[in-house]
């Protein structure tokens, strides 16, 4: 609809906007107000001042219907948070319902806020903690802790399920540090997108658990799921202390793994989970330092390999050194052995050489054609014989042959 001149002219600035909201606020608001709700954001700066975001929920749908901002300046933070944790032994906190005496203010720059002057410690702890202190001791009792950690994990787990929102820049940290490993391990890895927050969060994330669980029954195979999220307020994970939430997660069949907060945060889905890292970053960092204690191994088994290799060669050289010392020794002995043996053969050659018998003095009788005559039977009778001799040979003549009997 086109703007007249008119309506133009008549139209304000919005500081002149802002003024009247003040003015109306400062007249409706002079008086100082109790006011309920639930601290989802709270922040203490080095000057001590106390800031936080108070918000109220829907009764019927749970639903953030308000919220606002409130402070805490220094003068009085010094008094009312010291007496707050003395009282409650418990620090203020996000998550806490608290019930605090605030001075309305509004300005045009700012908007509105609390100016916080006491705070009621005996409404100290929110229904969300409450809730969440329930889930715990319902959970405990039922003996669901503990039992998603008896799950086996394979010592390389490569095949992983993922429950994360698409766009969440904790997913995409999570496969980045997981690809770009120093090992070189390839990973499988496949998204199930879910809501990570609001009420949608829990029902949505059982959804996905169940689509696994499928696909698990159909011969699909994964070594683990990662619940991922890269943090958040208080206000945005609490749907991670879900009492069916954690108890699908405490009775799936395969480890579950989550890294859904920052180092302050820990949620029921974590206690019931096989392991809590505190971040996505930190899920992959798990599952490939598993990979580095298999390397660690293998290295040392090959450390191993190697130095029982090289004892078993300088075991066998010392051994072979050993046999050529033994085998020389041996040699010689041998070559002794039959250096004597051969020196007896060579005597008893001499000793029965008949020209060594000549030399001494001796004479070998032969017959005509030369053979050896060992006895008088041999003797020719009427027969020339030969007779050697040291200087040379003579020829005789047999006349009578004398056979002298043997002495028995």
């Amino acid at each position: 609809m086109a703007v007249t001149e008119l309506e133009m002219e008549k139209g304000i600035s919005l500081y002149e906007l802002q003024q009247r909201v003040k003015e109306a606020v400062d007249g409706a608001m002079k008086e100082l107000l109790w006011v309920s709700g639930e601290i989802s954001e709270i922040k203490q700066n080095s000057s001590g001042h106390c800031y936080m975001e108070l918000v109220d929920y829907n009764s019927d749908e749970g639903a953030v219907c308000a919220r606002a901002r409130a402070v805490v300046w220094s003068r009085n933070a010094k008094m009312l948070l010291p007496y707050f944790e003395t009282v409650t032994a418990s620090k203020l906190d996000a998550g806490m319902k608290v019930l605090l005496k605030v001075q309305v203010q509004y300005t045009p720059l700012y908007g509105l806020s609390l100016n916080v002057l006491d705070i009621e410690p005996s409404f100290t702890v929110g229904e969300a903690e409450i809730n969440r202190r329930k889930v715990i001791e319902r959970l405990e009792s039922e003996g669901m802790f503990g039992l998603n950690a008896m799950r086996p994990m394979p010592a390389l787990p490569r095949r992983i399920a993922v429950i994360s929102s698409a766009t969440a820049a904790g997913y995409r940290d999570f496969v980045r540090h997981l690809s770009n490993n120093e090992y070189g391990a390839v990973f499988y890895t496949k998204l199930f997108k879910s809501p990570m927050q609001g009420a949608e969060a829990p029902g949505g994330i059982i959804a996905s658990l169940y689509r696994i669980a499928d696909e698990l029954e159909q011969g699909e195979v994964y070594d683990a799921v990662a619940i991922i999220r890269g943090g958040g307020s208080v206000l945005d994970l609490s749907s991670f202390d879900d009492y069916n939430l954690a108890l699908h997660i405490a009775q799936f069949p395969i480890p579950v793994l989550t890294g859904i907060g920052h180092d302050h945060d820990c949620h029921v889905a974590d206690m019931v989970a096989y392991r809590f890292l505190k971040t996505p970053t930190a899920v992959a960092d798990y599952i490939v330092e598993l990979y580095a204690v298999q390397y660690a191994r293998v290295e040392e088994l090959a450390l191993r390999t190697v130095s029982a290799a090289r004892e078993i060669v300088e075991r066998g050289e010392r051994e072979l050194a050993l046999c050529r010392v033994n085998l020389v020794h041996a040699a010689g002995a041998i070559l002794e052995r039959e250096k004597n043996r051969l020196a007896l053969a060579e005597y008893k050659i001499g000793a029965l050489n008949p020209v060594a018998l000549l030399e001494r003095g001796y004479a070998i009788v032969a017959d005509s054609q030369g053979r050896r005559i060992m006895s008088p039977a041999e003797l020719p009778e009427n027969g020339q014989i030969r007779l050697f001799m040291k200087e040379g040979a003579a020829r005789l003549q047999i006349r009578i042959i004398e056979i002298t009997e043997s002495k028995r």
